[in-house]
């Protein structure tokens, strides 16, 4: 059997000019990353046009080990699409360096499914994440600068500075850091630390703004710190807002590759799911809507975490409505909530896979909370076996939930057809009575308890007394009426990764709070996840190699 990589490598791929007229764009408007890479002006974005496209949304079950293949899923469904006379454009998120080199490899899709050119895909693609990397530390930089300066000092106080600093890499180390040793020359020494690239506030503004002015406008609402005299200071006060969007002025453009079948794909924006919002740029998706008739997006990790947050973040600040989701399930990922142990998933175990079926159960549900119709879609892999497959079948169709067998993995479109007309067949069906979880209105407290009880079954959510606290400051700072985006494991429907199945009677524990008033959401940091992630013992870049001739091996 054919690796991922060696399927990609053996894919005729089109020149980007002959994608693009697929979409009726014009390739002299493209900027242009080579062959296979392009940037699409914003002035492609029709908002009317928009408004007439299915837009379906593809989550899933929670995460396992064994991988559930919900990027697979999305490209085969988009190329499914068109092999049947359809318009689809698949638009999905960037790849971080950060899992590319530690736990899992490249973000691309995989077998016969897969966005092209894959190398470039996982490999800093057109740059976005190093602008987005480069502009957040710069406004890093500037503060520190003003703290030290005395012209032009705004008399921030540096214990107040909320602001770190940023790299695409998976570095526990730089979780918390001293800065400012070596005497008075280099700058004030204070606590900080680093986050991830794609947790930086900087990409979730780029993801939920509509063009530059907003980009700036949002950019210099950050919010970084107080003066002494506790008046807040934002990015805007340190005159750092337009030389942040400059940094930003290619980034915020859509990037149009193509699948294995030339489908057009677009990616643009990587923000994780489990310590951001998780979801693609409001500006891809919309460019998505304005040049086809069907679009299919995904949102990180599973509904209790990607979905939600597109719901209620994405959509609501980008004006959008979701026709219909799709939630990914496996045989396997259902006999690992069932209670297998991860290197028995391959063994055939019916009753594993009926137990496991309450954690699916909890994703359609999180989907009807919304009014949104879920499609379960079964991503099949050579170890199911018929007796497996029919129970989830069976069980969805006694829940009045349609179900479609998914190979797209090893046939491309052709293993998604089934989907491709439900999906056809459901999206006309589809109405306006999408709705949010909670209103923006509703205080800080409540809006957490909505979502930790109808998205993760929580009985109740406590506070530690340093959340407490900065709840308060966020009232009197006058930012309740924010979005909420919590940070939380993706691999339990609770805060604690060790509980799967559909736990019950837990509580979520918040133990800090992070404010980001520039993308306008709040965020609560839930039991021990790590805006910083930490490598794994066995990281993926050790089987990470390029030979003479510029082959790279291991990205899969």
């Amino acid at each position: 059997m054919k690796t991922d990589f060696e399927l990609a490598k053996e894919a005729k791929m089109l020149h980007i000019n002959a994608i693009a007229e697929k979409l009726n764009i014009n390739p002299d408007d493209l900027d242009l990353y080579g062959r296979y890479k392009a940037k699409i002006p914003l002035e492609y974005i029709n908002e009317e046009r928009a408004k007439k496209s299915k837009l379906i949304l593809v989550t899933a079950m929670t995460p396992t080990p064994a991988g559930e293949g919900k990027t697979t899923v999305a490209i085969a469904l988009a190329q499914a699409l068109n092999k049947i006379g359809k318009n689809a454009v698949v638009v999905i998120r960037e790849p971080s360096l950060g899992p590319v080199f530690g736990i899992k490899g490249g973000a691309a899709g995989g077998g016969m499914s897969q966005v092209l050119p894959m190398e470039d895909i996982n490999l800093h693609f057109t740059g976005d994440i190093a602008a987005i990397e480069k502009a957040h530390n710069l406004l890093a930089a500037l503060i520190d600068n003003n703290i030290q300066s005395k012209k032009n000092n705004l008399n921030i106080d540096p214990r107040s500075i909320t602001w770190k600093r940023v790299i695409d890499m998976n570095d526990r180390a730089l979780r918390k850091v001293i800065i400012g040793l070596g005497g008075q020359s280099s700058g004030i020494p204070r606590q900080s630390g680093f986050d991830i690239a794609v947790a930086s506030e900087i990409m979730a503004i780029l993801c939920l703004v509509a063009n530059i002015e907003e980009l700036k406008c949002k950019l210099g609402s950050i919010y970084i710190g107080c003066k002494y005299d506790k008046e807040p200071v934002f990015a805007r006060d340190l005159k750092a807002h337009g030389a942040m969007a400059v940094l930003l002025r290619h980034a915020i453009k859509p990037n149009l590759v193509q699948t294995m079948e030339n489908t057009p794909a677009i990616i643009h924006g990587g923000p994780f799911a489990n310590i951001a919002q998780g979801t693609n740029s409001v500006i891809g998706t919309k460019m998505a809507l304005s040049l086809s008739d069907y679009v299919i997006t995904e949102a990180g990790f599973a509904s209790d975490l990607g979905a939600e947050k597109f719901f209620n973040i994405k959509a609501r600040y980008g004006g959008l409505t979701p026709n219909l989701a799709i939630i990914v399930a496996t045989v396997r990922a259902l006999k690992f909530h069932g209670g297998v142990k991860r290197k028995e998933l391959n063994n055939p175990n019916p009753n594993a896979v009926f137990n496991g079926l309450e954690n699916l159960d909890k994703h359609i549900e999180n989907i009807q909370h919304f009014n949104v119709n879920p499609i379960v879609t079964i991503n099949q892999f050579t170890s199911d076996t018929e007796e497996e497959l029919n129970i989830i079948i069976n069980h969805c169709k006694n829940k009045g939930v349609n179900v479609a067998i998914n190979n797209g993995w090893a046939k491309g479109g052709e293993g998604s057809l089934e989907l491709a007309e439900l999906v056809i067949s459901e999206a006309v069906k589809s109405n306006d009575a999408f709705r949010f979880l909670y209103e923006l209105e509703s205080p800080i407290r409540e809006k957490i308890k909505i979502i930790a009880q109808k998205m993760y079954g929580a009985s109740n959510v406590e506070y530690s007394n340093s959340a407490n606290k900065i709840i308060q400051r966020i009232k009197k700072l006058g930012f309740s009426n924010l979005a909420i985006c919590i940070a939380k494991t993706q691999n339990s429907l609770s805060d604690n990764s060790s509980l799967t199945g559909r736990p019950t009677n837990f509580t979520v524990s918040i133990r800090d709070i992070e404010l980001a008033t520039g993308a306008g959401f709040i965020i609560p940091i839930a039991g021990e996840i790590m805006r910083m992630p930490g490598l794994p013992a066995t990281p993926a870049a050790e089987n990470i190699d390029i030979d003479l001739k510029g082959n790279i091996t291991g990205l899969f």
